[in-house]
């Protein structure tokens, strides 16, 4: 056994932020929780407010590369997907394991001990499989391994360019030809993964404009047999909307109800651009809702609307979707400020509220029930906040000063498993995530 002694923790939204709190793991998972008295000799300290591990629960690893690059002149999100297709175009399952490390480690390095990856880059430049049809899955899992978080892989089904058009170009690598491909390959995937503890693999839907309707049931029956997550992108764009309605006079999210894919496992990713059934909906299936503000905000794609998604009965969780900002504490604090400018008022969303979002909420989301929790039985994921940073110096070392103060940068430690993969700032296995990074990005950019 070993034991962690936290000068403040934060022990979930009944009990808040606790001083003195020593933290006893066995084999990877908590098996005691103190509160109260000095710090035992043999327990190792840590010092401002601990949290629980964090779930990055949108992520598209590959989109690392497009930072600092798809920021340049105007645009919108259409033109910026031409920019992230010239970026997929570009990958082998070796190369993507290296930027997905590097990626990897700088979300442990803010604190994520799990992340959701919407994986959708399937087949070499040709679309055609290769001979491990699940290379680049493979790859994926390999690189949060090596970084020491979780992954939950959302093994995603893309058919078409949109309603009535054939996959072109690098969207030939995202399709499987047909559901029934699809579906055998994601079952292999899962297979080989059946039993990890630090893997959970679930099914995605790309978008409603990217898997037919007559498909979307294969993959609802597929993660519902495997009692997985199922993820789904949703009105992120005004267009995706006006689409679909023109082609099947529903909205995306009437669509998905009607082929069975909104209830308690659905996870709708972004869900900005939403009428007020279509709240009801997801309110009413228990649905979790996945906001990225970072991206959407870079996008331009709008702000959702968080609140009434929460009244209406949904769960908010948080992503880092295309990374052009990995930091949850941004992500979190987002939401209540996003919802500041929308309604020109304050105090919608309490820390604590947000704090969940970002730790218990979002690991069930990902099929991870058990995380996210400082209590007894969780896994012993544990993420130390400084509380004498420029930044929450004063703030009092609340939750307050996690949520609406804090920073990835006052991350000192994180803990994955029982196991610490940040100390002091630097990650244990990949001391160098800057170089990493680096080196994984111009390699892809080389010769552009």
């Amino acid at each position: 056994m070993t034991a962690y002694w936290c000068e403040r923790a934060w022990l979930g939204s009944g009990r808040g932020i606790v001083d003195a709190v020593t933290v006893t793991v066995d084999a990877g998972r908590i098996a005691a929780v103190d509160v109260g008295g000095a710090a035992p000799s043999d327990a190792t300290r840590l010092a401002g407010v601990t949290i629980p591990g964090l779930a990055n629960c949108h992520s598209h690893a590959f989109h690392r590369v497009l930072r600092g690059r798809t920021q340049r002149g105007s645009g919108s999100f259409w033109t910026w997907r031409d920019q992230m297709y010239a970026a997929a175009d570009r990958l082998d399952p070796d190369a993507y394991r290296r930027l997905a490390r590097a990626t990897y480690a700088e979300m442990a390095l803010a604190g994520v001990t799990a992340v959701g990856e919407f994986h959708y880059l399937h087949h070499d430049r040709a679309g055609r499989p290769y001979s491990d049809a699940n290379a680049f899955g493979h790859a994926l899992v390999a690189a949060a391994r090596d970084v020491g978080i979780r992954i939950a892989l959302l093994d995603t089904c893309y058919l078409a360019a949109g309603f009535d058009r054939a996959p072109e170009g690098v969207q030939r690598r995202f399709s499987d030809g047909d559901v029934e491909r699809w579906a055998e390959r994601a079952e292999s995937l899962a297979a080989a993964h059946a039993g990890a503890a630090d893997v959970v693999v679930g099914a995605a839907i790309h978008s409603v404009r990217a898997v037919p309707a007559a498909a979307m049931n294969t993959v609802v029956e597929w993660a519902a047999r495997h009692r997985a997550p199922l993820h789904v992108h949703l009105s992120e764009q005004p267009a995706e909307n006006a689409d679909c309605l023109a082609a099947t006079g529903r909205t995306p999210t009437a669509l998905l109800a009607e082929h069975g894919a909104l209830g308690a496992r659905t996870t709708a990713v972004h869900a900005t651009h939403l009428t007020g059934d279509d709240v009801a909906r997801l309110g009413s299936a228990r649905a979790y809702a996945c906001f990225c503000p970072t991206t959407e905000r870079d996008l331009a794609d709008g702000i959702g609307p968080s609140t009434a998604l929460r009244d209406a009965g949904a769960t908010l969780t948080l992503g880092s979707d295309s990374h052009a900002v990995v930091d949850p504490f941004e992500e979190m604090r987002a939401v209540e400020l996003d919802e500041r400018l929308a309604t020109q008022r304050r105090g919608s969303w309490t820390a604590a509220e947000l704090l969940a979002a970002g730790t218990v909420d979002g690991h069930r989301s990902l099929g991870f029930g058990d995380a996210g929790r400082i209590a007894v039985g969780a896994p012993a994921d544990l993420v130390a906040v400084a509380t004498d940073s420029v930044r929450t110096a004063g703030t009092g070392a609340g939750a307050e000063s996690v949520v609406f103060a804090a920073t990835a940068a006052d991350v000192t430690d994180v803990v994955s498993g029982g196991v610490p993969i940040v100390a002091g700032g630097i990650h244990q296995r990949l001391p160098d995530v800057a170089g990493e990074l680096a080196a994984a990005i111009d390699a892809l950019w080389e010769d552009a």
